[in-house]
């Protein structure tokens, strides 16, 4: 927020510039030097150039849209306090991202896929299911972030670690289960980026010890990356078994023709020994024909001795 106010000050003080500018400009131009102009006569100059700028109307612009981002991240926090709202905002955050990184097929929400239980959404990965989970307990971080006496924010750090350490303890023990179907890691997902900041750089021990347990800790910039990496390994996998079905169908194709082309040899060698028989009959046949041409026909020799 202090970021916000900041942005809208400077470009106030931007705009305020350029019109100082703009008017020093105008009285050179006019050739009177800057000592002799009054002061009402550079308010009046000041005021007409403002309107002709509509500099108040692009003023209360920014108030609008500042009051209006204002109540807009009164209502985000107001949400992020309340417990349901809060599960409600990390699920649809999720179905944004799942959306928006894996095809319709890949992924679910609220369904029983774990021998009963029903985690917030799951990803269906080449190795397994991936059980997501986004009740993440905040309401100890926001004292923490809120607490200026440092006793009373030490006692919030570690009430928030307590609370951190139960929900990723209750997400391995649900959904890290292989011999369910799972994938051997399961995620727990963090809806704002400031939390997640805070456990990777105040308590990353405590991500360490659960990452090995397979739980990974992710935030909504993280997650994307995540996503985009089971995707890839689905992707590759459907090309793998693609390739396999094609081998496949090329093996029963080669076996097939090494079948037909066994026939052709049998049918070629049949062909050709019929040739060689057809070839012999028709020696025969001319033999035979020959002979009974001499025979049918007296030769002239023959006539006149008798």
């Amino acid at each position: 927020m202090v970021a916000l106010q900041t942005a809208i000050l400077g470009a106030v003080l931007v705009v305020l510039v350029v019109v100082i500018v703009f008017l020093l400009l105008v009285l050179r131009a006019l050739g009177r030097p800057t000592e002799a102009v009054s002061s009402d006569q550079l308010t009046a100059a000041l005021s007409r150039t403002l309107s002709d700028l509509k500099f108040e109307e692009t003023v209360g612009q920014i108030r609008t849209h500042a009051e209006a981002t204002h109540e807009l991240h009164a209502d985000i926090e107001r949400m992020l306090r309340d417990p349901r709202e809060r599960g409600e905002f990390g699920e649809h955050q999720l179905d944004v991202l799942l959306g928006n990184h894996l095809p319709p097929d890949m992924y679910g929400l609220r369904e029983q896929v774990v021998e009963g239980k029903t985690p917030d959404a799951h990803i269906r990965s080449a190795s397994g299911l991936v059980p997501i989970d986004a009740k993440f307990p905040l309401d100890n971080y926001e004292r923490f972030a809120a607490a200026t006496d440092e006793a009373e924010r030490e006692r919030a750090k570690r009430a928030f670690r307590a609370d951190v350490e139960r929900q990723l303890r209750k997400i391995a023990d649900d959904y890290v289960r292989p011999e369910a179907g799972t994938t051997p890691f399961a995620f727990a997902f963090v809806p704002a980026e400031s939390v997640y900041y805070h456990l990777v750089t105040q308590e990353y021990d405590l991500l360490r010890e659960y990452t090995g347990e397979g739980v990974q800790v992710v935030s909504p910039l993280t997650f994307g990356q995540k996503l985009e990496l089971i995707r890839a390994d689905v992707q590759a996998g459907r090309l793998t078994e693609q390739a396999e079905a094609i081998r496949t169908r090329l093996e029963r194709l080669s076996a097939r023709f090494e079948a037909v082309a066994e026939e052709w040899d049998t049918l070629y060698t049949h062909l050709r020994n019929a040739k060689n028989k057809a070839d012999d009959v028709e020696r025969a046949y001319d033999s035979l024909r020959a002979e009974f041409d001499r025979i049918d026909r007296p030769s002239v020799d023959a006539v006149e001795d008798d």
